[in-house]
């Protein structure tokens, strides 16, 4: 690092910093960038945004919560009953201490998991390994438990809808078209709740939140640069992705580990926000140059999946990223946002503009899908088709409710889809839960004081915001690897609360 600080690359880049603090140009900047903040902070979205709800302020208090919380610690509680029994047995055996001590780190053990399973290839991945993680995590997590209580499964901090979405997902299961074909799906949904109530319940610090989010940007700078060699190797054009009529001269789509462009487009938007977290709160110079560079990757990688419903899902991602953190940076966002559109590749441009081209006969497939999910609604409104793809395909097929040219995979919209398998109680949880996890993450960011917890919660909302928008006109979940993904960022965020509320708790 001292190399660094005496080059002169260092030695310029601190002069032009210095010419820009004492120009007027930066006077402006400042001046439009505290009127943002002024205009925001006391703007009717911004009070609405951070309202908690008389629902949610009585959930931690309420005696469901009470009665929950005691069920799902059962196991925990005789546990621990049992260490004070043998209290000395246990802590005279090796064994049974680094158990404890491994237990006590469970956050550390998951950062681990996170890094080694998500960059799995597509042709080695096992769904259940989604499963395993999140039940050795779980057995951790009771490990430290056993010795310690305050290692309990916290259902207060996740919150009474994610809770009711979760029971509307097992309702999903039992009101299924066909089960046979629903249980398996039913089990990456497990694989989901564990990882949300496992990471929440382990997160007890603001170092736990940095290290899991330092997992998700090892996954980014590894499957990023897979993406980037995949490019230079060169990519066939897969005709079933791209309308070459439309866009002609567009190079094939990456798809890095996933198999999918689309499916790693939706990884990046979930895990690059987390990316630029660790960019702006990393304490060493070393670290923010790791993470500006993983940042860097991701968002090059994003650019060659093609996906455009990722690219205005991510666009949406780093403006609430910005509006949440420091509002006062949006004119520099502005102004950075437009000069970098002479940059852009003419392949990413042309993309582009194909958005609204309603030639384009990627968006003119989605026509007949969308048709055909409104009639599954229509037909059973309250309880949909059954968990997974294959249900509401039989559905579909033995009913005769498509009418397209291909196969229908799914309805390429993340909420008609969730509406298809759980009902209209799946797809209203599914919309409270996202609503009142980013709306806890702003009410915590506007309360708390600056800290790397703090923008960390900033980039998990700015995830779900982005991801919420790509869901217009896709469905996320379709690989449960994402699935995973997509609760884990959520269950960060929500943690993150938790550990900003309590230390405002503890300051004077």
């Amino acid at each position: 690092m001292t190399l660094l600080r005496e080059s002169y690359l260092y030695y310029l880049w601190s002069c032009l910093v210095s010419l820009y603090r004492d120009s007027a140009v930066c006077r402006l900047m400042t001046a439009l960038g505290d009127w943002c903040e002024r205009q925001l902070a006391d703007s009717a979205i911004m009070r609405v945004l951070c309202r908690e709800s008389a629902l949610s302020r009585a959930w931690p208090e309420s005696r469901l919560c009470g009665i929950l919380t005691a069920v799902v610690n059962v196991p925990s509680a005789l546990l621990h009953k049992l260490y004070k029994a043998l209290v000395a047995t246990f802590e005279d055996s090796f064994f049974a201490r680094l158990a404890f001590r491994i237990g006590d780190e469970t956050a550390i053990a998951q950062s681990w998991g996170i890094m080694l399973l998500w960059v799995i290839p597509y042709y080695r991945w096992d769904n259940a390994n989604s499963l395993k993680l999140a039940a050795l995590l779980l057995v951790l997590l009771h490990a430290g438990a056993m010795h310690d209580r305050a290692f309990r499964l916290d259902l207060k901090h996740i919150g009474l809808y994610p809770l009711v979405l979760f029971g509307a997902i097992g309702l999903g299961l039992v009101c299924s078209y066909a089960p046979g074909l629903s249980l398996r799906y039913f089990g990456y949904h497990v694989s989901a709740a564990l990882s949300v109530l496992v990471t929440v319940s382990a997160v007890q610090a603001e170092r736990d939140v940095k290290r899991l989010a330092a997992g998700g940007a090892f996954c980014v700078a590894v499957s990023g640069a897979y993406g980037i060699v995949q490019r230079i190797r060169g990519v066939e054009v897969n005709l079933s992705y791209v309308d070459v009529n439309v866009n002609p001269g567009m190079p094939g789509r990456v798809d890095s580990f996933f198999d999918n462009p689309n499916t790693f487009a939706e990884v990046l938007i979930l895990l690059l926000p987390l990316v630029l977290a660790l960019v702006l709160c990393s304490g060493s110079l070393l670290g923010k140059l790791a993470a500006l560079g993983a940042f860097a990757i991701g968002v090059t990688a994003l650019g060659m999946t093609y996906s455009r419903a990722s690219w205005v899902g991510f666009a949406c991602a780093m403006v609430v990223f910005v509006v949440l953190w420091k509002p006062r940076w949006i004119p520099g966002f502005a102004l950075l946002c437009v000069a970098a559109i002479p940059l852009l590749p003419s392949t990413i441009w042309n993309r582009i503009l194909t958005i609204t081209n309603t030639s384009d006969t990627s968006t003119t497939s989605r026509f007949p899908l969308y048709a055909a999910a409104i009639e599954v609604i229509k037909k059973s409104p309250f309880f949909g088709a059954g968990l997974g793809g294959a249900a509401t395909q039989a559905y579909i097929r033995d009913y005769g409710l498509y009418h397209g040219t291909a196969p229908f995979v799914h309805a390429h919209n993340f909420y008609m889809q969730v509406w298809l398998e759980a009902g209209l109680l799946g797809v209203t949880s599914l919309l409270a839960s996202l609503l009142w996890g980013i709306r806890r993450a702003a009410a915590a960011v506007r309360n708390c004081a600056d800290s790397a917890v703090r923008t960390i919660i900033c980039a998990g909302a700015a995830a779900m915001c982005g991801i919420m928008v790509c869901g217009l006109a896709d469905y996320p979940w379709h690989y449960p690897r994402v699935m995973c993904i997509f609760w884990f960022v959520f269950a960060l965020m929500l943690a993150g609360v938790k550990v900003c509320l309590r230390e405002c708790e503890e300051t004077p």
